[in-house]
């Protein structure tokens, strides 16, 4: 099974979404030519703003794998990611990514992320939702007891 039989899966997986009153969004995760995970958008039916095909995907491979690395896995999804899910593509450490429409596409049916990048370069009392570093004494606490730590799981 090739490139395009998996994408075939990912974008029937959206279009089925929509039929069931989701968003146009499906995705599945492959592993040595066989799927692992799959996932549609769930935003609206969990009242998750992080239930991202992707996202959902992602979360599932992992916990059928049993790891928080997906190395040796690729995903196909019917659109290319948005901003977060990009994020836990590079966190799961993901081989490939392979979608179908791309941001334009997504843009067009009212799915626009670009101001989300804008917001990302902007200095953080610039931003639309405030973000702003306290001066608390104990901030590096968790950071220093993570460097020091032995038998910590390294990610």
């Amino acid at each position: 099974m090739g490139i395009e039989h998996f994408m075939d899966k990912a974008v029937k997986l959206a279009v089925d979404n929509v039929k069931k009153g989701g968003g146009p969004f499906g995705a599945v995760i492959v592993k040595d030519g066989e799927v692992v995970a799959s996932g549609t958008n769930r935003v609206t039916a969990e009242n998750d703003p992080t239930a991202h095909a992707e996202v959902k995907a992602i979360r599932e491979a992992c916990s059928k794998l049993r790891t928080f690395d997906l190395s040796g896995c690729t995903i196909y999804t019917s659109c290319e990611p948005c901003p977060m899910c990009f994020s836990a593509i590079y966190w799961a450490h993901l081989d490939a990514v392979y979608y179908a429409a791309d941001h334009h596409d997504a843009a067009k049916a009212g799915f626009d992320d670009a101001f989300i990048y804008d917001e990302i370069k902007k200095q953080p009392g610039e931003r639309k939702i405030n973000f702003k570093k306290l001066d608390f004494e104990q901030h590096f606490q968790p950071f220093a007891d993570w460097i020091s730590n032995e038998n910590k799981t390294k990610y």
